[in-house]
């Protein structure tokens, strides 16, 4: 039989040059960028640079996205719980048809929208006005910090509750009726069986939210145009503002890292997951 290999290579010759060009090498020319002072020295100038000018950027983009990745989870799980659950097909239908909508939205029209819907005068406060629930003249606008934690929830909920749900209604239902003949109300059956059983999924689903929402630039620097503010935006800042490049890839490192975090907790899982087995 001939050697298929040479041909097995050559296929996949474009993909691999398409990740080198456009991934590896730029990641490999940031991250020597980064220890590389101007004059062209090893240095850890740039993150010292980084974590005096930008620490506190730092803590609060971490704290964002902890903050967005948890509601996002909660939220995930409710609307799969409920999905799967509900005792009114109509009102499953409609939240089944409803939440699935953000998923095709760019974060930049998302960021657009929720400047419009959160600010002091935005749709938020007058529909409340007109409800007579509060005086909007005595309101403030969401746009700051509040504001970027729920336009990234709203945005990445829809992506983990599909997983989620998905998970959810393949599970073997025999369980869930027994609960229910025992007396187990929805919340207990949603908390004690129906998540434990499906934590691998949430996990993903929950890592690549996170991930995403470290990346995104549309939205801090559209909804919260203040400090602190997130690490994408200092990035930005630096190469447009100083055509500083080595803090810009510094910066970009301290997110690599932050990034790495959420990668490490899902090889640890599926390497449990594996051991387990």
């Amino acid at each position: 039989m001939p050697d298929r290999r040479p041909l097995s290579l050559l296929l996949v010759a474009p993909a691999l040059a398409v990740v080198l060009a456009l991934f590896l090498y730029p990641l490999g020319y940031s991250l020597v960028s980064a220890f590389t002072a101007r004059n062209g020295e090893p240095s850890l100038e740039n993150f010292v640079k980084t974590f005096d000018l930008y620490g506190t950027d730092i803590v609060f983009t971490v704290v964002i996205v902890v903050a967005s990745t948890v509601l996002t989870g909660l939220f995930a799980a409710a609307i799969g719980g409920y999905l799967v659950l509900g005792a009114h097909p109509f009102a499953v239908t409609l939240l089944k048809w409803l939440y699935r909508w953000p998923l095709f939205i760019p974060f930049i029209v998302a960021a657009q929208c929720m400047r419009t819907f959160l600010a002091k005068n935005g749709m938020l406060n007058n529909t409340l006005d007109t409800l007579g629930l509060v005086d909007v003249t005595s309101l403030s606008g969401l746009l700051d910090w509040r504001g970027i934690i729920v336009t990234f929830v709203w945005k990445e909920t829809p992506f983990v509750a599909l997983l989620v749900s998905g998970a959810m209604a393949a599970l073997d239902r025999a369980s869930i009726e027994a609960a229910r003949n025992l007396g187990a109300g929805g919340m207990r059956i949603l908390v004690e069986i129906l998540l434990p059983q499906v934590t691998g999924v949430m996990t993903v689903g929950l890592i690549l939210a996170f991930v995403t929402m470290l990346s995104v630039l549309s939205v801090p620097i559209m909804i919260s145009g203040g400090s602190p503010t997130m690490i994408t935006v200092d990035m930005a800042f630096r190469v447009n503002a100083y055509s500083d490049y080595g803090v810009a890839n510094a910066l970009g490192f301290v997110s690599y890292l932050i990034a790495g975090l959420g990668a490490w907790v899902y090889i640890r899982r599926n390497v449990r997951s594996t051991t387990e087995q």
